[in-house]
């Protein structure tokens, strides 16, 4: 099935197979599972989220296109995480103390962690269903990576 025959009149995409969906489906899941397993370490959603990429890079467009969407989505995660996990180390193994901008920098982080939670979760369930989810900044930058 070529791109063309993937996008309606509305520019939606039909989904080929109840297959394509589950494994696009999959690959925001794998990120949430990640988390689940690697909690303290930054790294472990990024390897998770690179190793499903890689092994359905060249699935469908769709998958291709979600699995992209998800590892754009946990590579920005990973600097963001990675600074609050050693900001607090530092903290806890004594070289730095709390500061005001510690606890708004953490404060911001879990915003943002729940915020890519809470769409993952909507996306994965959206996506398992055929429906084709761009989020507002990856979207685009998946646009540009992942081509027909």
């Amino acid at each position: 099935m070529t791109t063309e025959n993937l996008r309606r009149a509305d520019n939606t995409y039909v989904v080929s197979s109840d297959h394509e969906a589950e494994r696009a489906s999959n690959s925001y899941l794998m990120s949430l599972i990640a988390i689940m397993a690697g909690l303290p370490l930054p790294i472990i959603n990024l390897v998770a989220t690179l190793i499903f990429y890689l092994g359905n890079r060249k699935g469908t467009y769709f998958t291709r296109w979600h699995c992209t969407q998800a590892f754009i989505s946990q590579f920005s995660l990973l600097f963001i995480n990675s600074a609050s996990f050693y900001w607090t180390m530092s903290i806890v193994f004594g070289t730095r103390e709390i500061s005001n901008p510690y606890i708004a920098y953490i404060i911001t982080v879990i915003i943002f962690n729940l915020s890519d939670f809470i769409a993952t979760v909507n996306t994965a369930i959206k996506t398992r269903k055929g429906i084709h989810v761009q989020w507002w900044f990856y979207g685009p930058l998946t646009n540009l990576i992942c081509k027909p």
